[in-house]
């Protein structure tokens, strides 16, 4: 499968199930899942797991990402380090809507403890169907990325 309908999936342990579940529902929408854990509920540190799933959209290895820790928002930090990923925290469809639609954002973040899981796949199915619009926001983006 190309990478077109790869997505990376990675979350810190406070959202493991919610990844999980996020996971399988992506999976049945038709996307090939490189979920890269972690896989224990054992305390683990959200910016390794932002970076990881970041660096694998940076390089192209996957189109997209989906990234999960108790906010969503450390995470989401962590992830827009990696030059070229523009990440948005969501906890409503809206919103991740209009992040593909006008920010071209390639990465997703939610909060495991914001949003529960009906509400969760909503999200992600949001931002999945969206596309980029292009035009006037395209020269925004190019602003973003400097």
């Amino acid at each position: 499968m190309t990478a077109s309908k790869r997505i990376v999936l990675s979350s810190d342990h406070a959202a493991i199930e919610l990844r999980q579940a996020v996971a399988a529902h992506v999976a049945e929408k038709g996307w090939e899942v490189e979920d890269i854990g972690p896989v224990t509920t054992e305390s683990t540190h959200y910016p390794l797991h932002g970076k990881a799933a970041a660096e694998k959209v940076a390089s192209g290895d996957c189109a997209l990402g989906i990234i999960l820790c108790g906010t969503g928002q450390g995470i989401m930090m962590a992830a827009n380090k990696v030059p070229g990923i523009r990440c948005g925290v969501c906890s409503d469809t809206f919103s991740a809507r209009m992040i593909r639609q006008h920010n071209d954002a390639n990465i997703l973040s939610i909060g495991a403890r914001v949003v529960g899981e009906g509400l969760a796949l909503d999200i992600v199915d949001a931002f999945l169907d969206a596309e980029f619009e292009g035009g006037r926001h395209a020269t925004r983006v190019k602003m973003i990325e400097g």
